[in-house]
């Protein structure tokens, strides 16, 4: 690369650092205010129906509700600037040691998920684009149709009692116990992963036939073929290849949007991730913990997309030089 490649890189780079840190603000400002405007009051909840005026005030000064909100805003930034991202109200703990407690099942959950995603997406997308029009492209774009309908709560439910309370080949819901190792973990998520890879596996069915097809129908396709290459090298070299560049983006939005949205295939299969951390928070209104974890599911979106962007740069030049 010459010296203005490398200048325009950084250029590029600093450009998509700075769009992230702008949405990492702008979510900051958003979750704090909504988390203070919902309806319901945590210390009530937290103390209950028995508790005095008296010691409700007490604790609202002690957590320090009883304060304006824009003093609350500016405390709560003061902190998380330092990296501190306050005291669970329920749990009384830190909140980011509540959060790396809660890491594993998410994080597996979602790599099991856009691993099983691809799986089934990739091939049936190629299948469909190099056979348009066929039976196989309508069957898998039926497929594909129905999977991106289907509510994740309604096959979840149909998963568990199909496959864990009929065959017995899964547990029906869990972790797993305390110091239970690794294939047990796996074991236990491989259910909801079934259901939330197949599901997602819909939007990169089709987002890979409408890329191939693109692709195929290029000028340097035609060539490719005119010299005699076989179609399972023009269709797998020649196209997917450059098809791959736009997948990226899919690919990494689904695993952010798995990481974030894993809400209801948590409850339903009541797993201790974030996503069921978050629903519990709620219902307590947990104020730190909302902010906390809807923040740091915030900040791992735009770092995924911040990587694909790099991915972007050095793997298509028009980017880099555009």
């Amino acid at each position: 690369m010459t010296k203005m490649s490398w200048t325009s890189l950084g250029r590029t780079l600093l450009g998509r650092l700075g769009g992230m840190l702008a949405v990492l603000s702008l979510v900051s400002v958003l979750v704090f205010l909504l988390t203070r405007l919902a309806a319901g009051d945590p210390i009530a909840v937290l103390l209950g129906d028995q508790a005095s005026l008296a010691d409700i005030a007490q604790a609202r000064q002690r957590y320090g509700l009883d304060l304006p909100l824009w003093r609350q805003f500016l405390l709560w930034l003061g902190e998380l600037f330092r990296g501190n991202l306050g005291q669970s109200i329920f749990l009384q703990m830190p909140v980011t040691q509540v959060l790396w407690e809660r890491v594993e099942p998410t994080a597996l959950l979602a790599f099991m998920s856009v691993s099983l995603a691809m799986l089934i997406g990739l091939p049936c997308g190629i299948v469909s684009a190099v056979w348009r029009g066929k039976w196989v492209d309508q069957f898998v774009s039926t497929l594909a149709m129905l999977g991106a309908s289907m509510p994740s709560f309604w096959m979840g439910l149909l998963a568990i009692q199909i496959l864990a309370v009929g065959a017995g080949l899964f547990p029906v819901s869990g972790y797993g116990d305390p110091n239970a190792g690794l294939p047990s973990r796996i074991h236990h998520l491989m259910l909801p992963a079934l259901v939330l890879g197949t599901l997602n596996s819909a939007l990169i069915i089709r987002f890979t036939r409408a890329s191939m097809l693109d692709i195929l129908s290029e000028d340097y396709i035609r060539t490719a073929r005119s010299k005699g290459l076989s179609e399972s090298v023009v269709v797998l070299k020649h196209a997917l290849l450059n098809a791959l560049v736009p997948l990226l983006t899919v690919l990494g939005l689904t695993l952010a949007l798995m990481i974030g949205g894993a809400v209801v295939t948590e409850t339903v299969f009541n797993l201790p991730g974030l996503g069921n951390l978050v629903v519990r928070a709620v219902l307590r209104r947990d104020y730190p913990v909302i902010q906390g974890a809807l923040l740091a599911i915030a900040g791992v979106y735009v770092i995924i997309n911040f990587l694909i962007d790099v991915m972007y740069v050095f793997i298509d030049p028009r980017v880099r030089h555009g």
